[in-house]
């Protein structure tokens, strides 16, 4: 490994026993199999197959790898990287075959390493590589400490055939070239948390979401959000698994590393299809300016797959300020709580996010996070506060935020939401969440919620594409996918209601609405005798939720035991307490009963309570569409009768 390579030769693979690493690709494979692996644990053990059977000390590591005297506990980074590397070649600390720890001095590889040689003639053109050895990671790797006494002559060579590849990159990149299969879709799996501190979870998923939500303003690309990517944190599938499930061309991976106010963000950018990498690149700075870092990730990723961003797109991925470090910190906190989706984790969320404002008073994200807050604190599925408690604050945060930016789609979507739910001003409501969608086309929420509102008025036909939308930027979304099932059974569209449930619940077994979605299909059909079980079933796993209760009370009705359906009014009854009346519940009982009288004003209750005004239009209220006082009451609250 250590000879003087000839001027017509390159090392292009590293092998060591079943193992090898391609020099060009930037891959590690057994047995010809690829191994996933991240981007600096890869490029550590590259630097240890430079020197087989001698120790490479941590502070040649440090030197090489993690350059710069001021970025943080390096420690904890090669700590992280080597267990990494030691992850993926199943590899032992205490009896090791690959990997041997020198206590306080380094690491030493074991086995022997051969390398394969391309043979090139010196008048050949450069063969074109994969474009992951032009970039600045990949390159780092073969740079040594100047003044070093053993340099490899073959890196001069590597050098050279760099400086001609990126001379064909840029000619083939002004000469409007593309790769060879347009990437119009990706997915962002959750970035790498290597501060070896896994309390720094938090701001590894921060970074994530932010890129996802730069990305997501791109109209021309499709960008999977949140919910479906983290389903693949610590995945065994391959890329090419995860794109044909999620349906992109292209995967974006990579790792933060956080230490004090310094973070370091690196990025690879994979097709999918044939796990080629197209790119990798690492960005570091002040924790001040880390969403210039991360506009910077999305521009740049933006660049390389051709997209021509439109002026609103440069804006948006431009206008990044600096924020202080611990509101930004606190914001970080706020939206990991709140992607947990419980009531705990929201009002857990509003401490954090009103810590940031009071560090920051002129952060926009912060009081659009606080929106978001109240706004599904308030809602029926949660019911943490009353509706008359929460959409009101949602409404004040989101309207507080855009007046510190405009440009935030998340708070026209927070403030869409409460003029629906709470100010029943639809119009307004319409042209908020347009605005919202215009500003961040892939804003999986801003679709999701905007379906509802299309339901509103009745244009159940546009709702449900509008729901499929949020679907394709979502596609393993357990809520989104049991709403369609359920705007299917509101457009009476009921077989393929219940075929949309049954593949919610192939997705998520235990999800609580999907069971109640799919009962509900089932009563709609005239089968109370399956609906009833699979009620029940929504009832345990969502700790007893009202409206699963009051579905059951109507699955007993249809199932001809009234007795039964009384009984749970006694029990609604005897839960409910001021601004939870559980008004709406009550009332579908009573129609499903067939007392009118005492559905219409429990529904009176409801409206003075101010309940979500999508309760009207479910089924089952239909029994009472043609009484003159439910016409009133939905003339009343906006919606078409």
């Amino acid at each position: 490994m250590r000879g003087i390579m000839g001027p017509e030769k390159q090392p292009s693979v590293l092998r060591f026993g079943t193992y090898e690493v391609s020099l060009r690709s930037g891959e590690l494979r057994k047995a010809g199999r690829l191994i996933r692996i991240q981007q600096q644990p890869l490029k550590l053990l590259r630097l240890l197959l430079e020197h087989p059977g001698e120790v490479v000390t941590r502070e040649e590591l440090r030197t090489r790898l993690w350059p710069g005297e001021n970025f943080g506990d390096f420690d904890q980074a090669v700590n992280a990287a080597i267990a990494k590397l030691r992850g993926a070649l199943g590899d032992s600390a205490d009896n090791p075959r690959f990997i041997e720890t020198i206590p306080k001095l380094g690491y030493r590889f074991i086995p022997e390493v051969t390398v394969e040689w391309t043979e090139t003639e010196p008048s050949d053109p450069p063969e074109k590589p994969k474009s992951d050895l032009v970039v600045r990671p990949i390159a780092e790797e073969f740079q040594h400490p100047q003044g070093r006494a053993k340099i490899f002559a073959w890196v001069a060579i590597s050098t050279a055939l760099l400086v001609a590849i990126a001379g064909f990159a840029v000619w083939r990149h002004r000469a409007g070239g593309r790769p060879g299969s347009t990437i119009q879709s990706l997915a962002v799996l959750p970035l790498e948390n290597l501060s070896g501190d896994s309390s720094q979870d938090y701001f590894a998923e921060g970074m994530t979401d932010q890129l996802i939500t730069d990305l997501a303003k791109i109209a021309a690309l499709r960008v999977i959000s949140r919910t479906s990517s983290v389903m693949y944190k610590g995945t065994q599938k391959t890329l090419p698994q995860i794109a044909r499930d999620l349906h992109v061309d292209a995967v974006v991976e990579g790792s933060v590393v956080r230490a004090g106010n310094r973070v370091r963000i690196t990025a690879q950018l994979i097709r999918a299809s044939t796990d080629e990498h197209l790119w990798a690149e690492s960005y570091e700075g002040d924790i001040r300016d880390t969403l210039e870092l991360q506009n910077r990730v999305a521009r740049t990723i933006a660049e390389q797959i051709r997209i021509k961003l439109t002026p609103q797109e440069e804006r948006g991925l431009g206008n990044a300020r600096a924020v202080d470090p611990l509101a930004y910190e606190n914001y970080l906190r706020g939206r990991f709580f709140w992607n947990e989706r419980t009531a705990d984790g929201l009002e857990q969320s509003v401490e954090y996010f009103r810590q940031a404002i009071a560090k920051d008073p002129n952060y926009a994200q912060s009081y659009s996070g606080l929106a978001d807050a109240y706004a599904l604190l308030g809602d029926w599925q949660f019911a943490a506060m009353t509706t008359a408690e929460a959409l009101p604050r949602a409404k004040a945060a989101a309207t507080k935020a855009l007046e510190l930016d405009q440009t935030l789609s998340e708070a026209h979507t927070s403030l869409a939401f409460t003029l629906d739910g709470f100010d029943w001003d639809l119009r307004r409501a319409g042209e908020e969440f347009q605005r919202a969608i215009e500003l961040n086309p892939g804003y999986v929420t801003a679709h999701h919620w905007y379906a509802w509102h299309l339901a509103l008025l009745a244009q159940y036909d546009e709702a449900i594409a509008e729901m499929r939308k949020a679907q394709t930027l979502d596609p393993l979304s357990p809520i989104i996918n049991s709403d369609l099932a359920e705007l299917l059974l509101i457009a009476h569209r009921n077989d393929e209601s219940i075929q949309q449930s049954m593949k919610t619940l192939e997705i998520s077994p235990d999800f609580a609405m999907a069971h109640n979605q799919l009962a509900q299909g089932y009563l709609a059909k005239y089968m109370p005798e399956r609906a009833i079980p699979e009620f029940k079933k929504a009832i345990d796993l969502s700790g007893g939720s009202p409206t699963c209760t009051a579905n059951l009370a109507r699955a007993y009705v249809a199932n001809g035991d009234r007795a039964k359906a009384i009984e749970v009014i006694a029990v609604l009854r005897k839960r409910s307490r001021p601004g939870f009346s559980y008004a709406a519940e009550l009332a579908s009982i009573y129609a499903a009963l067939g007392n009118k009288d005492e559905a219409i004003h429990s529904l009176e209750v409801g409206a003075r309570e101010k309940f979500n005004p999508g309760v009207l239009i479910r089924p089952a209220f239909d029994p009472l569409r043609t009484d003159p006082r439910f016409q009133a009451l939905a003339r009343r609250i906006g919606l078409p009768v």
